[in-house]
């Protein structure tokens, strides 16, 4: 038996999503990866338990710290994004929380651009500010010199989202990683919305990518779950992160120095994090994961076709202000769009209607196919009213300032039918006329 599909990261993207990091031979030769639905697995004898608890050893003991199906699955994104290593998380929230902890500690900073998803946001102004980590935000995110002038002694780390939430923008990704690595600080890029299909952070300069597996990545709105993976090479045994070096101090008699200095902060993120605050991913939620991201490539294609015809028909609406789509040639990330995004920036897009905050609810009223619902990246149509959901706990000066309008709805395009979709978009729109 020759199989070694499961570790050439030579082979294409396709077949890396259905191949990587999973043998059959190490799973009695199930083609499928097994679900392990167990909570504690045999340590075998007092000297594997020591090697085991000390990390000298790769293996499993408890499902809190790993699991072997979470571990294809952490291996998968890990192959995908061309990174050094993974962590699976029970939610999207969960992974970026948990990330941000492990960078930061009391005193310290992260700094941020506005246009995030509206949790991300209450967690860097309300959340964390309570454990005495403080979120800072670039005053103007498409102006380079926003960035290094907001970065101070106490940042620990700049956290951006590669398509922000719901207005699409794009940043100069390359632009930031260059600026933050001169100060010694990592990028966090969140790329849910792109997923690895349509932009790998690390070939940017990112350090850390996380997802909500939520969304495209699971890609059928069934299963909640967080991945944060790492490129590897950071230098992180430096004064900003005195919490490294003591880790690593801890962990150098047991793991070879090259291991260590390749994976410490994703070894850092599941031994004190994962392991201790028990964020743990379900092995039946991986399982589910791992079968949607063996078709991720060819749903992208669809989400994006669809998406890119879609826009184009609400930007020519006359009931339509304003769509906030970067493929289109208006829009104000045009540029970065085709800098960063040639086959197209996701399936999610932003429109404010010209009648206000009324029109925009008769719409959320009328629509057949487009179902009202917060989630995105679901294989269905989705459409949402985000100032009154997803950024609901934000106030309306910061909603505002990152483009979301009383008027402003967001739509997940999904991979039905498009001439489907479009009518009933014309249909509901003909409604608030």
């Amino acid at each position: 038996m020759s199989y070694e599909a499961y570790n050439d990261n030579t082979l294409g993207f396709t077949t890396k999503q259905l191949h990587a990091g999973y043998n059959p031979a190490e799973h009695y030769r199930s083609k499928a990866v097994p679900v392990y639905q167990t909570a504690v697995f045999e340590l075998g004898d007092y000297d594997r338990c020591v090697r085991l608890f000390s990390y000298e050893e790769d293996g499993f003991s408890y499902a809190r710290f790993s699991n072997p199906t979470n571990a294809v699955l952490e291996r998968r994104i890990t192959a995908l994004e061309g990174g050094a290593a993974a962590v699976s998380f029970s939610s999207g929230m969960a992974a970026i929380s948990n990330t941000l902890l492990n960078l930061a500690r009391a005193g310290d900073e992260i700094l941020a651009i506005k246009t995030l998803y509206g949790g991300a946001t209450t967690l860097l102004r309300k959340i964390l500010p309570q454990y005495g980590i403080r979120g800072v935000f670039v005053k103007d995110e498409g102006e380079l010199r926003s960035y290094e002038a907001a970065i101070t002694g106490k940042t620990r780390a700049v956290y951006l989202e590669s398509l922000g939430n719901p207005t699409i923008t794009i940043v100069d990704i390359k632009g930031i990683a260059d600026i933050a690595h001169r100060y010694g600080i990592p990028l966090v890029v969140d790329n849910t919305f792109a997923t690895p299909y349509l932009l790998r952070p690390f070939e940017y300069g990112a350090d850390i990518v996380c997802y909500s597996a939520t969304k495209y990545l699971g890609g059928h709105g069934t299963t909640i779950a967080g991945l944060v993976v790492e490129k590897g090479g950071f230098d992180w045994l430096t004064l900003r992160f005195p919490q490294f070096k003591t880790f690593y101090d801890d962990c150098k008699t047991a793991v070879s120095e090259d291991e260590l200095k390749r994976s410490l902060f994703t070894r850092r993120l599941r031994q004190v994090y994962l392991t201790d605050m028990g964020a743990h991913l379900s092995p039946m939620s991986a399982f589910n994961l791992l079968q949607g991201m063996e078709t991720l490539s060819l749903r992208m294609e669809r989400h994006v076709e669809n998406a890119v015809r879609i826009a184009e028909f609400l930007a020519g609406h006359p009931a339509v202000q304003d769509v906030s789509y970067p493929a289109l040639p208006g829009n104000r990330c045009h540029a970065l769009c085709r800098a960063y995004f040639p086959k197209g920036p996701g399936a999610i897009l932003a429109l404010r209607l010209k009648g206000g905050k009324s029109a925009a609810l008769k719409v959320l009223e009328t629509v057949r196919i487009f179902d009202y619902m917060v989630n995105v990246g679901d294989a269905k149509s989705l459409i949402v009213h985000p100032a009154s959901s997803t950024h609901f706990s934000v106030d309306e000066k910061e909603r505002e300032a990152a483009g979301i309008f009383d008027d402003t709805l967001r739509l997940s395009i999904g991979i039905e039918d498009c001439d489907d979709l479009i009518a009933d978009l014309r249909h509901a729109l003909e409604a608030v006329r």
